[in-house]
């Protein structure tokens, strides 16, 4: 079976916008996260990618501690790849030094990925019913920030996941590269569906994807409803693809089935990728596709 043949398979499992509210399955504390991503596991995923949330208010959490506990509850359960999020590290603080304060669980915790958003947008949810935005803000990324992310993932010997919104971001990989805070090949997620970014398409897909080395490795990353049309493109494309309640409480493209849990989520994704002929990889297999050390 050809590496084209095979295809890794990430569960974001907690986000921190939803609630459980929305939907009553998002995990919150560590232990709550452990068992979803030993569930995401079992069913087929490779990596893991995680907010951290305060176990008793489900809020954002930035506390290495909380961060240590659930790196901890993961491994305890499976041999699954963590990746960290660092969205949002630099909203609600000044200065330089509060910045690398929020980014310490990074280098303090090594996980074997974290996120780096590679590039500000507007960020928002439009109702088509209320003619009116949901939310509204920008979401701000600009170099000096994205230097201080990929700063504290060299300090902890932790890989980069590029995630890109729109075109521009995939290209704002190249100084950062003649920099040397970046090193190839890299990995990069085109995230689709997020209004201010690119059109969510199959066509936007395969262009982006077009736009890399053959020694870097992607993934699509499907905002809401229109996720399982992006994974099918992107299992055709060769690109690796991404569920969970982060991205997608349903099963269907209506949104009329919401998944109990991320387990059946990845189950579906799994069963897309066998259908279309291509096998999900182990997590040690995707640590060999990834370039990723034995797990620490």
């Amino acid at each position: 079976m050809s590496a084209n043949d095979r295809v890794i398979i990430t569960c974001a499992l907690t986000g921190v916008v939803a609630t459980r509210e929305q939907c009553p399955y998002l995990p919150y504390t560590p232990v709550e996260i452990g068992e979803e991503a030993r569930r995401a596991c079992d069913a087929g995923a490779a990596v893991v990618h995680i907010h951290a949330r305060d176990p008793l208010t489900g809020e954002q959490s930035w506390d290495a501690e909380v961060y240590r506990q659930i790196k901890e509850e993961v491994q305890k359960r499976s041999p699954v790849i963590i990746n960290f999020s660092t969205g949002g590290f630099n909203m609600g603080v000044e200065g330089e030094e509060e910045k690398k304060k929020r980014l310490e669980y990074v280098w303090k915790t090594r996980p074997d990925i974290a996120a780096l958003n590679m590039g500000s947008m507007n960020y928002a949810k439009f109702s088509e019913r209320r003619r009116a935005f949901v939310f509204d803000f920008v979401f701000m990324n600009p170099f000096q920030d994205i230097l201080l992310v990929a700063a504290a993932m060299r300090k902890g010997e932790v890989k980069p996941e590029l995630e890109c919104f729109d075109l521009g971001h995939v290209y704002n990989a190249q100084p950062l590269i003649a920099m040397g805070a970046l090193q190839p090949p890299l990995q990069y997620s085109f995230v689709l569906g997020v209004l201010g970014g690119a059109p969510a398409t199959a066509e936007t897909l395969a262009h982006m994807s077009k736009q890399l080395s053959k020694e870097d490795a992607w993934e699509v990353i499907g905002i809401s409803k229109v996720q399982w049309h992006l994974l099918a493109t992107a299992l055709v494309l060769g690109g690796n693809i991404r569920v969970g309640l982060e991205d997608n409480f349903y099963l269907d493209a209506a949104g009329t089935r919401m998944a109990e849990g991320n387990g059946p989520l990845v189950e579906k994704a799994a069963r897309m990728a066998r259908d279309v002929g291509r096998e999900p990889m182990s997590p040690q297999e995707a640590r060999l596709s990834l370039g990723l050390p034995q797990r620490r």
